[in-house]
């Protein structure tokens, strides 16, 4: 028997002995039934306890401190490199005193040639004091699990570490390989704990190895909305098991447990956004959220470019996928979106050095990517490529440049917005960083980021998607009340009542007989519409305005085109001209900008001096009355962009729609029609029991970009007047 043992464990250690590295990842669970080291007088005494690991008398990892608990519950991760396994992992417990030594409370070995390689184990090792051996000093519960790792994983590892201790010294220990960005949206069904109200304050915890993070609290109810936004992050090697656990705030006692479930992100796929809900186990209810894995800083990984090789054949299959007779296909969205980021240039210094730590974020709709972070430079290679599903055409694709600073934190560093309807594909540009408010250009020295995109849509399923209810953007703000924006909404909204006075007035100048030609050949016009009107007349008269505007609308494109083949003319006042016409066609220069930021800045000001203090007690009612203007501009403006062929699908799907309107009017007796309708929004909910309650016309009107949104996506110039007047040089010369 003994022979056999032996034999066993000679087999064992050269089976360890194979491998040139290991990685030992830890989880200090709880202690049970510790000491008691602090006498208080009359009372039955506690500790301070806190763990120390160490390995061949160098510090692997010291726990923080639980004060006065017997049962002290650390739930601390941590990973650390081991080369030699043979060597047990002490561990110590002490109890801690302020300005004494700390007390020995017991300890107890690791044996790591005893855990099976690349497998999670539960152990319960009994503390013991080599001075008082047959003493019970309690237990520490761990979780623990042995990585072997090759030659090659282990100059990785060493290399990793090296680019740590050079680029960024926040980080001596580890650097993480993925970000997890969690959107904590919502909750249903939750038990009530307060029987009063019947109801619950329920808050969120969420835990990733040594990372945790805390919700807010919504008071008094059992459906609660978060709309929170966070990241974690993920380290090698580590357990990538997402714990989410749901609580109920209680003022006086202790914290209710509502649920809790967890979400194994090794089974979840890279540089996605999945929607998730989950069931709460161990109690009632439902979470909502949304979660991306992205911002790997790996190499040769699905979203390196540098290791990125297009294949011709999968860009065939994914445009035959989006045919536009493809309708009953199983890929959901309307389209595919790739985005390749090159790297920027020009970037503000947000350190102190003079450098920054950007990153890039992609946003479409609720779906969020991100670049790893490139350090100290103004100049990052982010050399990415990435993926979108395109849910709905009209979209608007957004880029954000941050600078990474401690603990993960961020500064804004640039901001741009692109419509996938503006997109070229295949174009490899430069494109103007923007600042927060989207008006005027991003600190810096003209900071720019290297873009190349390509859209594939399917235009039938398009159009079917944007005359249905557009997807809730769960992280959307709504704004607050400002005394600017007040004014601004007010102003949109003049403007679209001064055309209905401007119309008025031509009406009364009629019936006044200014011009008696005009006033004779409207009265003609009026009786002959009396006489023959009949109702698919309406969509007809709406044809003809869309007419005359899609006459200018070519005359306009045709300019722009002229416009381009000139650019070069010193005079240039053509262009400034026309960029007055229509702001999203040509780029424009920031400086005419800089009287209105100014401005703005002056009204922030005094803002912040006066306003804070007197619309403190009605700043709901006008934040309402604030937002409602801003809506009925908006709407207005969508009209007016609708026929003015800013966005030239949605007008032409529009004049389909309208000559489909004016057919059935023509056809079909309105009666039947109101019929028909009725039958239709009496019956849905029988029959369509879970569908959303539409309008088709607000729906296309909702994609029509207003006035706010086309100065959010006018690109300004990338390059300074200066450059620009040698290059005019140049092209003159030769």
């Amino acid at each position: 028997m003994q022979l056999e043992q032996d034999e066993t464990q000679r087999l064992r250690e050269q089976h360890l002995r194979q491998y040139a590295f290991f990685q030992l990842r830890v989880h200090l669970k709880r202690g049970q039934n510790l000491l008691a080291m602090d006498k208080n007088g009359l009372l039955s005494g506690t500790s301070d306890p806190y763990v120390k690991f160490k390995a061949g008398g160098r510090l692997l990892h010291k726990s923080r401190i639980v004060y006065r608990d017997l049962n002290p519950v650390w739930d601390e991760c941590f990973t650390v490199p081991v080369e030699d396994p043979f060597q047990p992992v002490q561990i110590k417990v002490f109890d801690y005193d302020w300005g004494l030594q700390d007390d020995f409370m017991g300890s107890c070995n690791l044996d790591l040639t005893a855990l099976e390689l690349g497998r999670m184990q539960d152990l319960v090792l009994c503390l013991r004091d080599p001075n008082k051996p047959h003493q019970d000093m309690g237990e520490i519960v761990l979780n623990v699990t042995l990585w072997p790792k090759s030659q090659e994983d282990k100059d990785q590892y060493l290399l990793k570490n090296t680019r740590i201790n050079d680029v960024n010294k926040r980080l001596k220990a580890q650097i993480w390989s993925s970000v997890v960005t969690i959107v904590l949206v919502e909750a249903k069904n939750l038990s009530a704990m307060d029987l009063d109200t019947r109801s619950s304050d329920p808050y969120c915890k969420f835990r990733l190895g040594n990372e945790k993070y805390k919700s807010k609290v919504v008071w008094k109810t059992l459906h609660p909305s978060w709309l929170e936004q966070f990241d974690l992050h993920l380290y090698d090697d580590q357990e990538q098991v997402l714990e989410v656990t749901v609580w109920d705030k209680d003022k006086q006692t202790k914290d209710d447990f509502l649920g809790r479930c967890t979400i194994d992100l090794s089974k979840l796929e890279r540089e996605k956004t999945h929607s998730m809900w989950k069931e709460l186990e161990d109690g009632n209810g439902q979470i909502f959220l949304l979660l991306t894995i992205s911002g790997t800083t790996q190499s040769e990984t699905i979203t390196d470019l540098t290791s990125y090789k297009e294949n011709p054949r999968d860009l065939e299959i994914i445009e035959r996928r989006y045919t536009w007779y493809r309708l009953n296909e199983t890929s959901a969205g309307v389209g595919w979106l790739c985005v390749k980021v090159y790297g920027a240039k020009g970037l503000a210094a947000a350190d102190l050095g003079g450098k920054s730590d950007p990153f890039c974020v992609l946003e479409l709709g609720n779906a969020r990517l991100q670049t790893h972070t490139e350090y100290k430079t103004l100049t990052p290679n982010w050399m990415k490529i990435f993926t979108f599903t395109v849910k709905d055409i009209s979209s608007i694709l957004e880029l954000t440049v941050y600078d990474e600073d401690h603990d993960h934190k961020v500064e804004f560093l640039g901001k741009l917005a692109i419509p996938l309807l503006n997109i070229r594909n295949g174009e490899k540009r430069w494109y103007a960083l923007k600042d927060k408010k989207m008006r005027a250009r991003a600190k810096g020295n003209y900071p720019q980021i290297l873009l190349e995109m390509l859209v594939v849509w399917n235009p039938l399923k398009g159009a079917i998607r944007v005359v249905n209810p557009k997807e809730p953007k769960y992280m959307h703000q709504e704004a607050k009340f400002k005394r600017q924006l007040f004014i601004r909404n007010v102003m949109r909204l003049k403007a679209i009542i001064m055309w209905f006075i401007e119309v008025g007035k031509i009406l009364q100048d009629c019936f006044e007989w200014e011009s008696r030609i005009r006033s004779f050949l409207g009265l003609l016009a009026w009786l002959a519409f009396c006489y023959y009107y009949e109702m698919w007349m309406l969509p007809f008269m709406l044809l003809m305005f869309f007419a005359r505007n899609w006459l200018v609308y070519r005359l306009t494109v045709q300019l722009k085109r002229s416009l381009r083949r000139f650019r070069c003319d010193p005079r240039g006042y053509l262009a400034e001209m026309f960029c007055r016409g229509n702001p999203l066609l040509v780029p424009v220069d920031d400086d005419d900008l800089l009287a209105e930021e100014d401005d703005e800045e002056e009204i922030d000001k005094e803002e912040k001096k006066s306003l804070k203090e007197r619309l403190q007690a009605i700043q709901e009612v006008t934040q309402t009355v604030q937002n409602a203007i801003g809506y009925v501009a908006s709407l207005g403006e969508a009209v007016k962009n609708l026929m003015n062929f800013t966005v030239p699908y949605l007008s032409y799907l529009a004049i389909t729609m309208l000559f489909g309107a004016m057919l059935v009017l023509y056809v079909i007796p309105l009666r039947y029609l109101l019929m028909a309708w009725g039958i239709n929004k009496f019956a849905r909910k029988i029959l369509r029991p879970h569908t959303i309650p539409n309008n088709e016309v607000l729906d296309l009107l909702s994609r029509v970009p207003d006035d706010e949104t086309l100065l959010d996506c006018r690109e300004l110039k990338t390059h300074p007047p200066n450059e620009r007047k040698d290059a005019r040089k140049k092209h003159k010369a030769s």
